[in-house]
């Protein structure tokens, strides 16, 4: 796919990607693959005080070959229960639509799909079930929102080979029961 692209456009996804190694967002992990650099992956951490607080979401970015004439396309990879996200993970925010223009970048892209994890947009629901509950009964729909991120967008527990981090989290484990058991 790399090579549909122009290379004054492929010379400005390097640009932003080796400024977003440089200086990586807050709460946003980016990951490159070297084999297509018209793909970006990025890992979102869950803002503090919304539903979505302590999962880690993972999604894709596609620069098609017009870009950056063109907004790339935004795709949650994780399953989300949200108003502007659709069950196959499409992402519905007007700087990847009509809002979009040549001086936005990928930083800016991944920092206003965080912020819509903040603030959603019911209005333009591509989840119509997720925006009528947000509207109508928030309590209802963060309650949901929290169950599908407890169930889709949790920490994985370490692999078989990552046999240091085991021991580290069953030392904290360990730990975190004897604080407990001595407050009783």
């Amino acid at each position: 796919m790399s090579e549909n692209i122009s290379p004054a456009g492929m010379n400005r996804i390097v640009r932003e990607i080796k400024i977003l190694k440089k200086s990586p967002l807050e709460g946003i992990t980016v990951d490159i693959s070297s084999d297509n650099l018209c793909e970006v992956y990025a890992t979102i951490a869950g803002p503090e005080n919304t539903p979505y607080e302590g999962g880690s979401f993972r999604m894709k970015l596609v620069l098609g070959p017009e870009f950056p004439a063109a907004p790339p396309k935004g795709f949650f990879l994780t399953k989300i229960f949200h108003p502007n996200v659709s069950s196959n993970g499409d992402i519905c925010v007007n700087v990847l639509k009509k809002d979009w223009s040549p001086a936005l970048g990928i930083k800016h892209v991944l920092m206003v799909i965080r912020c819509l994890l903040i603030e959603p947009y019911p209005e333009s629901a591509l989840n119509e079930e997720a925006g009528k509950l947000l509207l109508e009964d928030y309590e209802g729909y963060s309650k949901h929102a929290r169950l599908m991120t407890g169930i889709h967008a949790k920490a994985t527990e370490p692999k078989k080979g990552d046999a240091g981090i085991k021991k580290c989290i069953s030392k904290e484990k360990k730990a975190d029961k004897k604080k407990s058991l001595r407050r009783l």
